[in-house]
């Protein structure tokens, strides 16, 4: 570490830094070194801040850590500790922090309300969790009161008060009538953000006796509501018209604050007639973009992730034709503390420096503290290396005692940061975790890296030696990386052997032995050659190998590139192929492939198939190889070849091709020369300096190539200076702190003479410094550590022999390493254009945070939810990528009327740089697809009953169906056309009117606002005559399943004596159906030997009528049980129990009917009948809405999951609007607005606690589906 001989105290905070950041130790991730080292505790999970929980269910207080050796647990409740061993009802979990409280053996859960904190403690230090606090949820019953009607003026303004009871956490409003459906909501009557109902002006259709609001508690999966108002709209003639006045807020001015991050909603609802349109503006600004929504029907302005940007004075305008009206509303945006630097652990050594930053932002800004294992730092023990400078804590001269966890908390007003982060000191002797004596092979004249991976604390230095005593490693030929890793460029058969590495620091030494072995490179030395085969010949290549002793070569032969072909012609010997009674299609590219497991050679060569000649016939062939070479004329830099040609057989020779052999530097490796004419015997030929020449002949005619000529004598050239440098000279960083300057090595030839090595120079662009050189040996990499992170260099590369050096090389521009750009593109913004089709804009990063080649941007973005759906789905994130410094792009393929999230990242050679916020963003709506299926039943002389399935994908709201239909006579002519629109909560419809025994064509499709969708078409006939048909159908299949058998019921209508069976199978799989015979006309069977645990569909069927089956049902098993449990329902005890209990209850059911029948109608089922009080709904049974039924108790809440129909959905006929409609999943989910998504259900039914201090009420569905 740098010794500082002065440093002023404005500078010591950044100095200090800067040596924290040079000298804080990389832990690797060696699971074993992992184990060892100790580690003070890290708080790794644990519940939220505000956790409101379930009364009816066990308090789960999560609170998890790890650490070295692991930590123990400990809580405080309201600042006290918490004894947990003294109260039975809670316990915490083994191995963990994790607090258990039985709420549902007799726990009370208002008893356990507080502020609970965790600490998980070892020797090292302490972390603490955040402020849990611990909340029941509640759900009070509505206050009982009498409400008398409102008697109204026609065009007068109106307001209908909710008032719900006050929960925790505060429920959902919604209204409804008396059977279920939603209230419609229009520009002239909507909810408020208070829930209450507003009427801008009433109108007569208005009048009703059942405007019931109602108030949903998430939490308790439970239903309240109030009281039915009764409204009664008279009419006076002429109605008055009136200019705007606000109904909500009153006043002219308001303000309104909210926090950072939040959504702002602001309200604005105004009383009139005609009913007034309502406007926003931004005082002295505009509304942001793409972050502002309109609701309830503009009368809520609403922007999302507001921001100290947003505050501001915030104008609403009501306006109709006779004036307008407006209200100020002032927006002060606060802000709870958010982190802008964390504090992050930190590893140190003893004596060194360091600091801890914890920095965050706010409105108010927020106060940071500072806290040691747990305790206020100004109280905690103290630490003579540990100065506090505000939101820094400074480290000096660390030792094994100053490890410890230290807390940042931020706070303000509106909420707090809390955030560990440990100091732990390692006094640490080296230890390497390379294993001992590995093996490492390479191929000569190839690079060997040996591997030194180490640890200690502080870092250990590296030393390297060759042999048990030998001396250590220095030298161009040897390079060290930081990592300890030895890296000899060019290894040499004599580079073989042992090497020690040696790490040590002030607390040891340790060293690890490692073994390199050299091979000899596998060769070719008889490549196979070219071939000119006649068909139907046979024809023979040679591949002969020299390789190094030890290693194992495979010899593969190609065809093209690819595979022999399979076929046994082709023979494939030890040094040769052999290809039998050639074909047309043998011709081609044949390739021997030499493999090692270090190295891999190939040589390839041409076969071509010639037609038979003619009997007899002049033979045409490859020429004969020229002889009599002859070299005169000797210089240094040339030579006269001459040679005499062969027999030409009977083709001209076009051209001879000289080649040379390097017998100094590349023995046995033949090269190109030159070629010249047929008609040419003699070419002067240039040499190079410091080559060892032989030189061959080959002719060449139409046939071929003739085999080479013997070779010339040898000629050794003088050697000289390199007359060229090296090719292909690249600056290129493989890390941000490196610059690896590679090229292309110069041949043996193109050295010139002995002692071939390099010259690299270097030299920062644009910076007045001078060049940095090294002479490396004949090597083709160099690397310059400690640069800075991308920036230009000049770079020249320049060879040099024993005899001098070669030419003044040119220079080219390199780049030290990139590193990961440091900012994300900002000011993104999207353009919606149309439903599937958006365009994403961001500002461009400035190039100097890019560190690297800008190779352009990318953008992440996936669908959130469908809005018309309200239902979220698995995250599939999408990325497109945009080359170039682009600041735009098209995301095409979105989903109609969905929300949508993307951020965008910009890309350099090192990969991605940070995320922009996630910006949120919606498509329109578009056509919906096509109705799920259309059926067509009941046929009667004048009447068809449709059905129909909502489509698939609604891409938005739907508005209505549209029905055409026409007849067809009996030439298939079609007749005139009948359209009409259906209302979009409708599924089913009657058509009445038609003609008998005619068939009718159906056309059938969705609409949005957008437009129609596609349609679905069907055909059906109307009866003949008056004799109702009997249509064979199996409905409403049923299961009950256990462990390893089923019940199966059913209902069928149709012709009497029907044989049933029974197919059934294992759920998703595509195995045939297995079929049971049940015995007689039984509407019932049990499917027996089932799986334990497992899926199963079922269909029922009947034989002998046409084959027709139900519907398929699906049904699971229960779970394996221990097999000493006796299934209850198999003991003939219980059975014969069951069956006393079920004459009981049918002797008691036929008094009670007698005692009925005798009493006559009583006064206050009268009462009953006319609604006296709303919250006893009973239900008629036959479609679902309530009739003659009351509730003995008085003001009780509805309760779910008492009824369902016997094929177990909730009819849909009725409306589309119900409450059976409205749900989710099993927890049954509401929208924003209380309207349901889904059938609704909860979870499993509770016993209500007695009194009103029941925090559960019961839901209105199950109070429907509770009428038998």
């Amino acid at each position: 570490m740098m010794k500082k001989k002065s440093i002023s105290a404005s500078k010591a905070s950044l100095v200090l830094f800067l040596c924290q950041m040079i000298s804080a130790l990389d832990v690797p991730l060696d699971s074993k070194l992992l184990e060892e080292l100790s580690q003070p505790p890290t708080i790794t999970q644990q519940s939220p801040k505000d956790y409101i929980v379930d009364p009816r269910e066990n308090i789960v207080i999560q609170c998890e850590a790890k650490g070295k050796p692991p930590p123990s647990f400990s809580w405080t409740r309201n600042g006290t500790h918490f004894d947990i061993d003294k109260d039975a009802q809670v316990t915490m979990k083994p191995n963990s922090g994790t607090l258990v409280i039985n709420i549902m053996n007799g726990g009370k859960a208002e008893a356990y309300e507080g502020v609970y904190q965790c600490t998980a403690r070892n020797e090292r230090g302490a972390a603490i969790s955040n402020n849990i606090v611990i909340r029941p949820s509640r759900s009070p019953l509505w206050t009982k009161e009498k409400l008398e009607p409102n008697h109204v003026r026609e065009g007068d303004s109106l307001v209908l008060h909710c008032r719900p009871p006050v929960g925790l956490p505060p429920p959902i409003i919604f209204w409804m009538d008396n059977a279920f459906q939603r209230l419609p909501q229009s520009e002239r009557v909507s909810q408020g953000l208070n829930g209450d109902l507003y009427f801008s002006n009433v109108q007569p259709e208005d009048t009703r006796e059942d405007y019931i609001c109602y108030a949903r508690f998430n939490h308790t999966q439970t239903i309240q509501q109030k009281q039915p108002i009764s409204v009664k709209v008279f009419s006076t003639k002429p109605v008055t018209e009136r200019q705007p006045i606000l109904l909500t807020p009153t006043g002219s001015t308001s303000t309104k604050v909210e926090l950072r991050g939040n959504v702002l909603l602001l309200e604005c609802i105004a009383a009139g007639l005609p009913t007034p349109v309502i406007r926003w503006i931004k005082e002295g600004g505009e509304l942001p973009v793409n972050r502002t929504f309109f609701e309830n029907f503009k009368k809520t302005l609403k922007i999302i992730d507001v921001s100290e940007a947003d505050s501001g004075n915030y104008k609403c305008i009501a306006r109709n034709m006779l004036g307008s009206v407006h209200h100020v509303i002032s927006v002060t945006v606060k802000a709870a503390p958010y982190w802008i630097t964390a504090p992050r652990n930190l590893v140190l050594s003893p004596g060194e420096d360091g600091t801890l930053i914890c920095r965050a932002n706010g409105n108010p800004k927020p106060n940071i503290s500072w806290f040691a294992n747990g305790v206020p730092i100004a109280i905690a023990p103290e630490d003579p290396s540990r100065k506090v400078d505000g939101d820094t804590i400074i480290f000096s001269h660390v030792q094994e005692r100053s490890s410890a966890v230290y807390q940042c908390n931020a706070s303000n007003e509106y909420g707090y940061l809390l955030s560990n982060a440990f100091v732990n000191v390692l006094a640490e002797p080296p230890r390497v975790l390379t294993p001992a004596n590995k093996l490492y092979q390479v191929i000569a004249d190839s690079p060997a890296l040996l591997d030194c991976a180490y640890f200690g604390s502080p870092k250990p230095e590296i030393e390297w030696f060759k042999g048990v005593k030998g001396s250590i490693l220095r030298g161009n030929e040897y390079v060290f990386h930081d990592n300890g890793t030895l890296e000899i460029p060019v290894a040499q058969k004599d580079s073989t052997g042992t090497y020690t590495c040696v790490a040590r620091n002030e607390l040891g030494k340790v060293q690890n032995e490692v073994r390199l072995e050299v091979k000899d490179p596998t060769m070719i030395i008889k490549q196979p050659e070219y071939k000119v085969i006649q068909r139907y010949g046979q024809v023979s290549f040679e591949c002969i190998i020299r390789h190094d002793s030890t290693l194992l070569p495979t010899v593969i032969w190609l065809k093209d590139n690819d595979e022999l072909p399979d076929d046994e012609r082709f023979l494939v010997g030890k040094d040769n192929l052999t290809i039998m009674n050639v074909t047309d299609k043998d011709d081609g590219t044949y390739t021997c492939i030499v493999n090692t497991t270090l190295d891999s050679v190939s040589a390839s060569a041409v076969l071509t198939v010639v037609a038979a000649p003619p009997t007899p016939a002049i033979i045409y062939a490859r020429p004969n190889p020229p002889f009599d070479l002859e070299l005169t004329g000797q210089l240094e830099r040339s030579v006269e070849l001459s040679w005499i040609p062969g027999d030409e057989n009977n083709s001209p020779i076009r051209h001879f091709v000289i080649e040379y052999e390097d017998g100094l530097h590349e023995p046995g490796v033949w090269h190109y020369q030159t070629e010249v004419p047929g008609t040419q015997t003699t070419v002067q030929l240039k040499l190079s300096p410091y080559v060892n020449y032989s030189f061959r002949v080959i002719a060449v005619n139409e046939i071929g190539r003739s085999q080479p000529s013997e070779p010339s004598e040898q000629y050794l050239t003088k050697s000289a200076n390199p007359d060229e440098n090296p090719s292909n000279v690249q600056g290129i960083g493989s890390e941000p702190d490196n610059l690896v300057i590679t090229w292309e090595s110069l041949k043996g030839f193109q050295s010139n003479g002995p002692g071939l090595q390099y010259k690299v120079s270097w030299r920062q662009k644009d910076v007045d410094d001078e060049w940095t050189s090294v002479i490396v040996a004949n090597v083709s990499k160099y690397i310059v550590s400690g640069t800075p992170t991308f920036v230009p260099y000049e770079i020249k590369v320049q060879a040099l022999n024993d005899l001098g050096y070669a030419p003044e090389p040119s220079e080219v521009i390199g780049h030290s390493g990139e590193d990961l750009p440091m900012v994300a593109p900002g000011n993104v913004q999207v353009h919606v254009i149309n439903s599937t089709l958006a365009k994403v804009h961001w500002d461009p990063v400035p190039l100097k945070t890019v560190r690297g080649h800008l190779q352009g941007y990318k953008v992440y973005y996936w669908k959130v939810q469908s809005l018309s759906r309200r239902s979220r789905r698995h995250i599939e994130k999408k990325i497109l990528t945009f080359r170039g410094n682009k600041t735009f792009g098209m995301l095409p393929g979105l989903e109609p009327y969905s929300s949508y999230k993307l951020n965008v990242r910009v890309v350099n050679g090192k990969g991605e740089g940070p995320a922009s916020p996630d910006k949120v963003f919606k498509t329109p709506e578009g056509v919906p697809s096509s109705p799920s299926f259309l059926k067509i039943t009941n046929p009667t002389l004048d009447s068809l009953t449709l059905e129909w399935g909502s489509p698939t994908h609604p891409n938005g709201v739907l508005t209505s169906y549209i029905l055409k239909f026409q007849p067809i006579n009996n030439t298939h002519e079609l007749g005139p056309l009948v359209e009409i629109r259906i209302p979009a909560n409708e599924s089913s419809l009657i058509l009445k009117n038609l003609n008998y025994s005619t068939r009718y064509k159906f056309y059938f499709n969705a609409q949005t606002s957008v437009g129609s969708g596609s349609q679905i078409t069907e055909e059906a006939v109307t009866i003949m005559d008056e004799v109702q048909p009997l249509y064979p159908r199996i409905r409403n299949v049923t299961t009950a399943a256990a462990e390893t058998y089923a019940n199966i019921s059913w209902e069928y209508e149709g012709p009497d004596h029907a044989n049933f069976y029974v197919e059934y199978g294992v759920a998703g799989s595509k195995e045939d159906w297995k079929k049971e015979i049940v015995n007689g006309s039984r509407s019932f069977f049990v499917l027996k030997g089932l799986t334990p645990g497992t899926a199963y569909k079922v269909r029922v069927g009947a034989e002998g009528l046409s084959g027709f089956r139900s519907s398929e049902d699906v049904f699971e098993t229960g779970p394996a049980m221990a097999s000493r449990q006796i299934d209850i329902a198999t003991q003939g005890w219980f059975i014969g129990l069951m069956c006393a209990v079920a004459l009981l209850i049918l002797i008691l059911l036929i008094v009670c009917f007698i005692r009925r029948n005798k009493g006559g109608k009583y006064p206050v089922k009268e009462k009953e009948d006319a609604h006296a009080d709303p919250e006893i709904q009973p239900m008629k049974e036959d479609d679902g809405t309530f009739g003659e039924y009351s509730d003995a108790e008085d003001h009780k809440p509805l309760k779910k999951g008492s009824r369902t129909p016997s094929d177990r959905t909730v009819k849909k006929e009725d409306s589309d609007d119900s409450l059976v409609d409205y749900g989710e999943g099993v927890n049954g989910q509401f929208n924003e607005d209380g309207s349901f998504i889904g059938q609704y259900s909860g979870k499993k039914e509770k016993e209500p606690a007695e009194g009103n201090e029941s925090s559960e009420a019961p839901s209105p569905v199950n109070a429907m589906n509770s009428f038998v």
